[in-house]
């Protein structure tokens, strides 16, 4: 038997306000918010979820946001018995200064820890690290 085709296709993020987010990533990347759908019976109003769809020039993958009532936002670097970041989002940019401002004016933070002098490390608005970087 051969190796089965598998081919990645999305990453999902977990916060507690996942349209919320979806909001930010797709300004960020000048996307739409493909898909979203708001909380089941029961949940809060923050809940439901979002997707962002590819877009040439813009989101090569698909990024799905799901509700996570226990969220927490992660630390990095990371930390002995703290919540620790799962994976992040690496976003390439061709000026760093530039896609900094505006990621900031939408509602990111940098973060103090920053390793290399081509990566950006920020913090989205719900405390998710991303990486801007430039080659």
């Amino acid at each position: 038997m051969g190796r089965p085709r598998i081919e990645a296709t999305s990453v999902t993020i977990s916060t507690d306000r996942p349209r919320d987010l979806a909001r930010f990533y797709a300004e960020l990347l000048g996307v739409g918010v493909a898909a979203e759908e708001g909380p089941r019976p029961g949940e809060p109003a923050d809940a439901g979820w979002a997707q962002l769809r590819p877009v040439e020039g813009r989101l090569r993958m698909t990024v799905n946001l799901e509700h996570d009532p226990l969220y927490e936002p992660p630390t990095w670097p990371s930390e002995g018995g703290r919540q620790q970041p799962q994976a992040h989002l690496d976003l390439w940019v061709d000026d760093l200064d530039e896609a900094e401002a505006w990621a900031v004016e939408l509602g990111a933070r940098r973060h103090g820890t920053q390793p290399q002098a081509a990566v950006r490390v920020m913090l989205d608005p719900h405390g998710h690290p991303f990486c801007l970087f430039t080659s």
